[in-house]
């Protein structure tokens, strides 16, 4: 028997995060592009990061126009490291600069730079990056590579840096109790041997 789903969050309704999904209202334009075997995870964490923020988008695909992801008077950023991507720190250059629409690639790290390399008008845009040494809450995913982030946490890290001193964790507490329910459903002794115990971080 099939369980019935909140239209919103898309989680099943015992398990609604919409009372926890924030209402906040940046300066910055986030849009997401999701790799579409990413749409499908139930783990899902840039739908939660969209839902939170006033005027953000997320576009499900691999090949994207530029009416697509463009916001006219907002200057386009690629959250995604590389060469020449600037370091988000509060009063950074690109903070600085006026406003921002922040373009963030979603899925896999291979998905992610696929996503760049096959859409070069948007692998062009001005790169700019988070800096070394945050730390993941994402428990129950496991990466390619160390030090990654959930799309959710890179976009909190990235608005808490461009709009300095305002703060974005709010958008945080959807997520937080996503992964506690994850950990709880799959139980103690399980959650240690497929998570903590493990020799590489998230994917």
């Amino acid at each position: 028997m099939s369980r019935t789903v909140c239209l919103r969050c898309k989680r099943p309704e015992s398990h609604c995060l919409c009372a926890l999904i924030p209402a906040l209202v940046p300066h910055t334009r986030v849009v997401v592009l999701q790799h579409p075997s990413e749409s499908r995870h139930a783990l899902n964490t840039a739908r939660l990061a969209v839902l939170g923020l006033a005027g953000a988008r997320r576009l499900v695909g691999e090949y994207f126009r530029h009416e697509q992801w463009a916001e006219s008077g907002w200057a386009p950023h690629v959250l995604f490291p590389g060469e020449g991507a600037q370091v988000l720190t509060p009063g950074c250059a690109a903070a600085a600069a006026g406003p921002m629409q922040l373009i963030v690639p979603d899925g896999t790290w291979t998905h992610a730079r696929k996503l760049l390399h096959i859409n070069p008008e948007l692998a062009a845009l001005p790169r700019v990056m988070l800096p070394a040494g945050l730390t993941t809450r994402y428990r129950v995913r496991h990466a390619d590579i160390a030090g990654a982030l959930s799309t959710i946490e890179a976009v909190t890290h990235a608005l808490n840096a461009i709009e300095a001193p305002r703060n974005f964790d709010a958008l945080l507490r959807p997520f937080e109790a996503l992964i506690d329910g994850q950990i709880e459903g799959m139980g103690a002794e399980l959650y240690a041997r497929h998570h903590l115990n493990r020799k590489v971080p998230w994917r």
